[in-house]
């Protein structure tokens, strides 16, 4: 008989967090994108391969922060998300923020309207600030005079984290085609190692146990099978019914198994 792994203590509150897959073309045709890995005393997710990404914090939303914004309305960004303008907004701010930080990637264009460069050394001073400081990350934009590139990143899924988990995340996916002339870098701190995989590559290497991937991480990359091109993949996302995910786990003697909305026994 099937037991739900009911917490003891009520459920933890979600907190609010975003995650980027980066894509990029390969020469040959079809798409690859990036996986991360986790350092293996990572309170959450530790040793998996996932996306670049991690929490969302008040200081992602300053008062001006949509004035630093391409092509992004806070109220729709608050009608996509189904919240509060200033919320929403912060949900694509952060997760711009967090793959600077984790993987050296800058959505981001310069006073030229192109993708900036931030292989240049102040920009690794301004990563390791951010690290210390989410509010460095704010000192970089208006001091470079950067557009943030949130017109290039688009919703993908919403997912929450099982009530039965200690730690909890209500966590939006986002995509984004990746800046040429930049190239991904581990931080060294969260991140010990990253590869770049088109998704028949990332199932299978899970599959042999090459590499670990969580399950909104794998449903997330299965989207992305077979797309021709990164143009091709992010137009799978235009007009797509987004509904939120939130798993629940029971135990079955002493096998844990992870139960999805519409599966039988789920609630």
């Amino acid at each position: 008989m099937a037991h739900y792994a009911v917490p003891v203590k009520p459920p933890a509150t979600p907190l609010p967090a975003a995650t980027l897959v980066l894509l990029r073309d390969r020469p040959e045709g079809g798409i690859e994108l990036l996986l991360i890995q986790r350092h293996r005393a990572s309170k959450f997710a530790a040793g998996d391969h996932v996306f670049p990404g991690g929490k969302v914090e008040l200081d992602d939303n300053p008062a001006d922060a949509a004035a630093w914004c391409a092509g992004l309305d806070p109220k729709e960004a608050g009608r996509v998300l189904g919240l509060a303008p200033e919320l929403a907004l912060a949900y694509w701010i952060g997760v711009i923020r967090e793959t600077f930080e984790e993987a050296a990637v800058l959505l981001a264009y310069d006073r030229d309207g192109r993708y900036v460069a931030p292989d240049a050394p102040r920009f690794e001073t301004y990563r390791q600030a951010c690290h210390a400081d989410n509010r460095a990350f704010w000192e970089m934009v208006r001091a470079e005079k950067l557009m943030l590139a949130t017109d290039r990143v688009a919703y993908l899924a919403h997912w929450i984290t099982p009530e039965e988990s200690p730690l909890r995340f209500d966590t939006r996916f986002f995509a984004a085609p990746m800046p040429e002339h930049q190239n991904a870098r581990i931080d060294e701190r969260e991140v010990v190692a990253l590869v770049w995989l088109s998704p028949v590559e990332a199932i299978a290497a899970a599959d042999r146990g090459d590499i670990s991937l969580r399950n909104p991480t794998r449903t997330n990359i299965t989207l992305f099978d077979g797309a021709a091109s990164v143009a091709n993949a992010l137009g799978r996302l235009e007009g797509r019914d987004i509904t939120t995910i939130r798993p629940r786990v029971i135990m079955e003697g002493a096998v844990r198994r992870v139960l999805m909305p519409g599966d039988p026994g789920y609630f």
